[in-house]
Formats: structure tokens, C-alpha cells, sequence
């Protein structure tokens, strides 16, 4: 008996060990990270100026300085800079792990990765090829002059793209995921023939309905929501004036954790924009502004080739919708900056993709090799609908660039790359199948028996996290969850809604275009 309970005691000491030691770990990653930042030089900054303050005395010198950076709102902007780097870096492990384990932990999805990499640089590779238009180039001092002075009506711009075509569609990446398998998993045991009913065969955990209630519990019926009036347990009008006043101290306090918490029951249309990007951590000051203008400045003096695709997209997407045609200039200008900022690297830390690289000169030679784009990131048919929402939002151009390049590096990258992630597009797909196969099998067993799998409907809204497929109104509500939660879980859940919602006429159809 004594045994046993020094034994639960020894256990209980070594988890308190193994605790301390994740955190003091956790903790040394966080400064290093900081280190070297912008703000990390402004708090030294505004500590040196607080010295010569009469009321910051020698004998109190580390509390009064503390005190000082406190009421001048410093300490917040640390907090919430610090908010920041845990939600967008994964946690920091104990044990030694290679990085390609940090970036996705399972063999098989980095190599499907690495296959797919390779065959969308191959693509526009070809297309430089058989077009002969050069990867980059420099721009002549004229044609410098003359996109300098028409960045605001770039839309007026009509080029001839009607060689360029995108270097992949959604539907593309879905057969990519289909094909998916687990060397050592035993395609062959005894298992329900449901699960093979879907098109994702992978043995990947994601949460059950019982799981996401209790995750999202704000979002039940009983619970208040912006947007939804039925079954709130306050009238709809003395709700929302109650919310929209809790939303203003929210604002006015500057903390990012209260922003997110808030976000859960919606965001007032007036606070949306300052709530996203304190929820983001997202400035717009100088150094922010100066960070845009450099970008531009490398618009203006370099043509790249995925510029072409750049445009093509958003004359093949945003332009033909009702909603978004009025931002074209917006989205090429934020486009175009976005391909060409290194800083976006950062995120293929914890991304199970790789930067794609190409050879500008020296061809063949290793070390002529480079990022291209300069980001990493090569635009596919819909990009641009990842941004199109924002520009209801922000009417800076910097502003409107600093939200979208955080929503792109916290979310929006693993809707188009191979991973386990539970955010990941994989477990979208997979959560959404098995949504549907449990709450509504015999329409998901018609769907498929007249060729018409849901998922293969229902991808292209996932992967373009609704954009283009909810009227604005309702796609902003469904973000400011997304950003609430901080996870795309939600897209899967909406997605199988959707057919539940449409379940009865589903069940007449005969084949995948009615469907659809």
C-alpha cells in the first residue's frame, strides 16, 4: 500500500519536472524569437526613455520600470505578441526532433507533399518553357515609370493571358488526396464498410460530434450568436446593443486573448476590422507601412511570371463575382506584394511544404538555385478569394496586406498542402465524410452509388474556406469563428450542414451535376 503511494507520489514529481522543464523551455523560444523583433527594440527604447522620469527611482529600478512599461500600455503589446507566437509556432518539444518531423510528424503524408511540390514546379516551369517568358526579369526604367504610375488602375490593365492557365485547380490537389495511403496500415482487416465509403482511406483521428460539442460550446442553440436570432435566450436587439457595448471595452483594451473569446458569439460589422487584427496581432504602423512600400518598390522593379498568374486568377475569380469585382487594384496590388515577401519563409518552419525552388541563371548548378517565388508560394486557380473578403474590411493597402499575410501564415496555407494537421485540409476532408456518414448514411450511400461522392462537391468550398460560395455577410461571420476557435475544423462541419440542409432534394437527384 505505501508502496503504491510513493510510487503515484514519485510519478506526480517527475510530471512536475517534466512540466517546468517544457515550460522554462517554451519560455527560452519565446524571448529568442522576440529577440531581434521590431517591438523587442521599442521596449528597450521606451525603458532607456523612462529612466530619466523623476518618479523611477535606483532602489526600485526593475519594479518601476515594469510599472512604467504597464500604464503606458507596453506590457499588452508584449502579451499580445507573445499570444501571437503560440498560436502560429507549433509547441516546442523536449525531445530532440529533427525539423522535417516539426514541419508533419508522418512519412508518408511529407512525401506525398514532396511528389506533389515537385509536379506544380514542373508545371510552371513548362509554361516558362513553352511560353518563353522568363521566370523574372527586370523591368525597363519606362515600364517602371508606367506601373509606378497606374498602381491604383491596374484593373484597366487588359494583357493578353490567354496563354497562361493556372498551374492547378482544386479538383487537381483533391485526386492528390484520394490517393493518400498509410504503407502500414492494413487496408485489407475487418473494418466497418462504412469507412469505405469515402473517398479519404487514411486512419486519421478527428473529433466526433460529441468531441466539437463540447469544443464549441458557445456555438449552441442556447447561447446568443451575431448573425442568428432564433433560440437565444435574449431578445435579438438587447443582445446584440449588450455585445456591441462588451465589444467596444474589448477594442479599447488592446488584449488579444479577450479578442478571440469575444469573437466566439460573432463580431459587431463596426468592430470586425480592429477585433481581426487584434485577434491576428496584426499592426499598421510605420514600420509596417515602410515593410509594404519596399514590397512595391519590388513590384515596380522586377516582373515575375507568376505575376501573369496572379492576374489571371483574379480576372477568372474576383472579377466575374458581384461581390468583389470592385477590389480588382486591391487584390493585385496585395497579390503581387505577397509573392514577393521573404518574410513569409518563416512559415515553412511548421508547414509541411517546402519552399519550391528554380534556377534564374546557371541552370543545373545547386547553388543557383533559389526561392521562387521569392515567398514560396505559388498562386493556384481561386488564390486571390483568400484575400477578396478582407478588402470589405481594410481600405489601406498596408493594413489590408498585414491581416491577410497573418491569416494566410496561421491558416490559410494548410487548405492547400499534404498534411495531418486537424486544421489541415486531409482532416477536413476526412471529419466532413464522416459527418455525414454518420448522421446522414443513406444519403451519403446514394450520393455515391449515383457517382456523385459528396466530398467532390463539397472540396472546392473547404479549400477555398467558402469564399466565392456564402454571400459576404455570412462568410465574415464564419471567419470571425474561425479566428475565434483558431481552427478551420468548422469549414468541414459547415460543409456537411449544408447537405443535411439540402438532404431531401438530395435524395432525388440521379447524378453528380444535378447534385451540384
Amino acid at each position: 500500500m505505501m508502496d503504491g503511494r510513493k510510487e503515484r507520489e514519485l510519478s506526480a514529481e517527475m510530471i512536475d519536472v517534466g512540466t517546468e522543464r517544457e515550460l522554462s523551455a517554451t519560455i527560452a523560444q519565446l524571448v529568442q524569437r522576440l529577440k531581434g523583433s521590431h517591438l523587442h527594440s521599442q521596449l528597450e527604447r521606451r525603458a532607456k526613455d523612462c529612466l530619466h522620469q523623476p518618479e523611477i527611482k535606483l532602489e526600485s529600478l526593475k519594479e518601476d520600470v515594469r510599472h512604467f512599461l504597464r500604464v503606458s500600455g507596453w506590457e499588452k503589446k508584449l502579451h499580445n505578441a507573445v499570444y501571437r507566437e503560440m498560436h502560429v509556432q507549433p509547441p516546442l518539444s523536449l525531445l530532440p526532433t529533427p525539423p522535417e518531423h516539426r514541419k508533419e510528424p508522418l512519412l508518408y503524408m511529407r512525401s506525398a507533399q514532396a511528389s506533389w511540390e515537385r509536379r506544380v514546379l514542373k508545371s510552371l516551369s513548362s509554361m516558362s518553357s513553352e511560353l518563353g517568358v522568363p521566370l523574372a526579369r527586370k523591368r525597363p526604367p519606362a515600364e517602371q515609370k508606367e506601373l509606378a504610375n497606374k498602381w491604383n488602375e491596374m484593373s484597366t490593365d487588359e494583357p493578353d493571358l490567354s496563354q497562361f492557365r493556372p498551374v492547378y485547380a482544386p479538383k487537381d490537389f483533391l485526386e492528390v488526396l484520394i490517393g493518400l495511403r498509410n504503407p502500414n496500415h492494413d487496408h485489407s482487416e475487418q473494418v466497418s464498410t462504412r469507412s469505405h465509403w469515402g473517398l479519404i482511406q487514411l486512419p486519421l483521428s478527428v473529433r466526433d460530434v460529441v468531441q466539437m460539442r463540447e469544443m464549441y460550446s458557445e456555438l449552441g442553440l442556447t447561447s446568443g450568436q451575431l448573425g442568428i436570432d432564433d433560440q437565444a435566450n435574449l431578445h435579438p436587439d438587447v443582445f446584440e446593443s449588450q455585445h456591441v457595448e462588451v465589444g467596444k471595452k474589448v477594442v479599447l483594451d488592446q488584449d488579444s486573448a479577450a479578442a478571440q473569446q469575444y469573437s466566439r458569439q460573432g463580431c459587431p460589422m463596426g468592430l470586425r476590422a480592429d477585433l481581426w487584427a487584434l485577434i491576428l496581432n496584426a499592426t499598421n504602423q510605420a514600420q509596417d507601412m515602410m515593410h509594404y512600400e519596399q514590397l512595391k518598390a519590388g513590384v515596380i522593379q522586377h516582373d515575375l511570371l507568376v505575376d501573369n498568374l496572379i492576374y489571371k486568377d483574379v480576372k477568372l475569380t474576383a472579377s466575374n463575382d458581384d461581390y468583389y469585382f470592385v477590389f480588382e487594384d486591391f487584390l493585385y496590388q496585395v497579390l503581387m506584394c505577397f509573392s514577393r515577401d521573404t518574410a513569409i519563409l518563416e512559415h515553412f518552419m511548421y508547414n509541411s511544404a517546402s519552399p519550391p525552388k528554380s534556377f534564374i541563371q546557371g541552370k543545373g548548378q545547386e547553388e543557383c538555385a533559389v526561392v521562387y517565388p521569392p515567398n514560396g508560394v505559388i498562386p493556384f486557380h481561386g488564390f486571390s478569394m483568400y484575400v477578396a473578403p478582407l478588402c470589405f474590411l481594410y481600405n489601406s493597402p498596408s493594413e489590408l496586406y498585414s491581416v491577410f499575410r497573418e491569416m494566410y501564415v496561421r491558416y490559410f496555407f494548410r487548405l492547400h498542402s499534404v498534411s495531418s494537421s486537424p486544421s489541415g485540409i486531409v482532416c477536413l476532408c476526412l471529419q466532413f465524410e464522416r459527418l455525414l456518414q454518420a448522421h446522414l448514411p443513406q444519403l451519403f450511400y446514394h450520393l455515391r452509388q449515383i457517382g456523385a461522392q459528396p466530398l467532390r462537391i463539397a472540396f472546392r468550398w473547404m479549400v477555398r474556406a467558402f469564399s466565392g460560395y456564402l454571400s459576404t455577410d455570412q462568410l465574415l461571420l464564419l471567419w470571425d469563428r474561425l479566428l475565434a476557435y483558431d481552427s478551420l475544423e468548422i469549414l468541414a462541419v459547415l460543409a456537411a450542414a449544408v447537405f443535411a440542409f439540402r438532404s431531401d432534394n438530395l435524395m432525388e437527384v440521379t447524378s453528380l451535376a444535378s447534385a451540384e
